[in-house]
């Protein structure tokens, strides 16, 4: 079977309103990805698009950016997740043998809706949206979990987004770059207890794109392939009462499975740098422990070693992850490219030194239901 590798990567800058529309936002990165890989549209031979009716304010939103994306000429489909699942898609319909050329866009304008209301949505209709549960409470819950279950400490949430928002005043497409404290963070406004304002991510506007394409059109074409390695995926139960918030099983079947088929057997001292999905402070340390970054319950300590920081032994969100722009289905996808951007030296000032083995995240569903995990090589 050959090999895969991301070819392409475009992405807009996060703003919390963009004077753009889905259309001219999906044209944008498309043109810009096409552009980095050094190919036409004409090279496409399938498309994934990543658009949500709830988020878009339409039904069938993905025909909006049919055009924009050159979906109208070929074979495409929507998947209404998280952008690394749109890239699953694409990663499959080339390992199928069917198709060469994928093109994976994501796009959202958070601004245009209510996110109380659409994250409300997602919940039960008959036992669980009637009592407000919405992305921030039901994250607040899993928070509260966590940190009764391992002693876990707001203090240390507060770290998270700390760093995440320092690393971002080198990431020209973040929007939130931050100089802030652990103070400030716990002074925030309470949002739904433990979290706070500036433990969450901020309602945003913007779009990416990546082309992935196998091995023998990837070495014809492009002159800095970055190869998937590995990629894992899996899902939890879908009630949040079924479920332990503070249980990683999920995540750590999903990194296993991208460790297995890359070769990774101790990933702390294997991956380089590493791209995680934050939606809220908190994920950042849960997710490291099902990524098998550190023991259960140790997200806290690693945290407070520095590890993560930049310079530190494992990077993590030197983009500044999720929590310095949240565009809904493309946040995932935005990992996949950050990462690439990483493996070809080519990071700015956000740059690793001799990044050669990252890993992207994603989530889909509350509480992160739902895990899809990359490990991405030089």
């Amino acid at each position: 079977m050959e090999k895969v590798a991301i070819i392409g990567v475009g992405q807009t800058k996060f703003e919390k309103i963009s004077p753009s529309s889905h259309d001219e936002m999906i044209f944008e990165v498309t043109n810009a990805a096409l552009a980095d890989a050094g190919i036409t549209i004409d090279d496409v031979d399938n498309t994934v698009t990543c658009n949500n009716d709830f988020w878009d304010g339409r039904t069938i939103s993905s025909m909006t950016v049919t055009d924009a994306s050159g979906s109208n000429r070929c074979t495409t489909t929507n998947v209404e997740g998280d952008g690394t699942f749109g890239a699953l898609m694409g990663l499959m319909r080339i390992l199928s043998g069917h198709h060469d050329v994928s093109l994976v866009v994501a796009q959202t304008k958070g601004s245009i809706g209510v996110p109380g209301l659409i994250t409300n949505a997602i919940f039960d209709p008959l036992y669980d949206r009637i009592i407000g549960l919405d992305a921030i409470n039901s994250a607040a819950l899993q928070a509260r979990r966590y940190m009764t279950q391992y002693g876990i400490t707001e203090e240390q949430f507060a770290k998270v987004s700390v760093k995440n928002h320092k690393n971002a005043k080198h990431n020209p497409y973040a929007q939130l770059p931050l100089d802030i404290t652990v103070r400030d963070v716990l002074d925030s406004r309470p949002l739904a207890d433990p979290i706070k304002l500036l433990d969450t991510s901020p309602v945003t506007d913007g779009a990416c794109a990546v082309i992935l394409a196998r091995e023998s059109v990837a070495y014809k074409l492009c002159r800095k392939p970055v190869w998937i390695a590995g990629v894992g995926h899996c899902s939890d139960t879908y009630h949040l009462g079924d479920r332990d918030l503070a249980d990683v099983s999920v995540l750590e079947t999903a990194a296993m499975k991208a460790y297995d088929m890359a070769g990774i057997e101790n990933p702390l001292e294997e991956i380089d740098v590493a791209e995680v999905y934050d939606a809220f402070s908190y994920m950042e340390l849960m997710w490291m422990e099902g990524l098998g970054f550190c023991e259960r319950g140790g997200g806290g300590a690693l945290i407070d070693s520095g590890l993560t920081e930049m310079g530190g032994a494992l990077p993590v969100n030197p983009s500044g992850g999720v929590l310095s722009a949240h565009p809904v289905l493309a946040a995932g996808l935005v990992r996949m490219i950050e990462a690439t951007l990483q493996l070809r030296g080519e990071a700015g000032e956000r740059q690793v030194d001799g990044a050669q083995v990252a890993l992207a995240h994603g989530i889909a569903g509350a509480c992160g239901q739902g895990h899809c995990v990359y490990v991405l090589e030089r």
